[in-house]
């Protein structure tokens, strides 16, 4: 089980919440590519596609020119590797090799430098789980990806999904929930979460559904939509709603 311990909780503050769906991924070209499931290379764990390393550092590229990057004090990722590179890539500081893919960067992404916010990976925000599809250990996610921080995640192998239906509309909705009242009872006011479309979806349907007057009406309408490669939405959550979710939380 995953560690979901959070730091004291404060309730004089909104916070804003920045979903975003992993850049374009090898997996997303091969559906692309052949409409039969049978013709597809099977992936476990895909890595960035080049179109989803242009799409990186063109979201760097736009969140660095809107001030963003620098408001954002906190990234929790999934841990899969598209996430990672995503993560990484957009919200990472710059290194001496700017080409290694493991470490999130591709094709000379350049940035000025800023105060990056940390990155932390999270199970709770991981794509809904399937027979076949598994992320690589944590002492090589950690070797690959310095710059996140894994320590919330106990296990070092992945617990395989071995039953031939894949999770739940419902299971994934309510790990969602789970994941967003952790981060309300976090003390920081602005986080960007970058995780997986299905995931993001059943979440904001979920969070539509039960806590519709907790969130700032121009958010809600399209929530039901599927997200975009990339895409990012934010959410802004009253102080009462925080309130009222992290009291939830505690209780949970």
């Amino acid at each position: 089980m995953e560690t979901t311990a959070a730091a004291p909780y404060h309730s004089n503050q909104k916070l804003v919440i920045h979903l975003i769906r992993h850049a374009h991924g090898l997996h997303n070209l091969e559906s692309e590519r052949h409409r039969d499931p049978l013709k597809r290379i099977q992936y476990a764990d895909p890595e960035l596609s080049p179109l989803g390393w242009q799409q990186v550092r063109e979201q760097r590229k736009d969140l660095s020119a809107s001030g963003l990057l620098e408001r954002i004090e906190l990234v929790v990722t999934s841990p899969l590797t598209r996430t990672l590179q995503t993560s990484v890539g957009i919200f990472g500081s710059p290194l001496k090799d700017e080409n290694t893919v493991g470490n999130g960067y591709q094709n000379g992404i350049k940035t000025p430098i800023f105060n990056h916010p940390p990155i932390i990976a999270s199970e709770l925000c991981r794509e809904r789980l399937s027979k076949g599809r598994s992320r690589g250990s944590i002492s090589q996610c950690r070797s690959r990806f310095p710059q996140v921080d894994f320590s919330l995640i106990e296990r070092e192998d992945d617990i395989l999904w071995e039953a031939d239906e894949r999770e739940s509309d419902e299971s994934v909705a309510a790990k969602g929930i789970k994941f967003i009242k952790w981060l309300l009872a976090r003390k920081e006011k602005e986080i960007a979460v970058v995780s997986h479309g299905v995931f993001l979806q059943q979440t904001l349907i979920a969070l539509k559904n039960e806590f519709d007057s907790s969130i700032e009406k121009e958010f809600l309408t399209p929530l039901v939509y599927l997200f975009g490669n990339c895409e990012i939405r934010s959410l802004k959550f009253f102080r009462e709603s925080v309130v009222r979710l992290g009291q939830d939380y505690k209780k949970n």
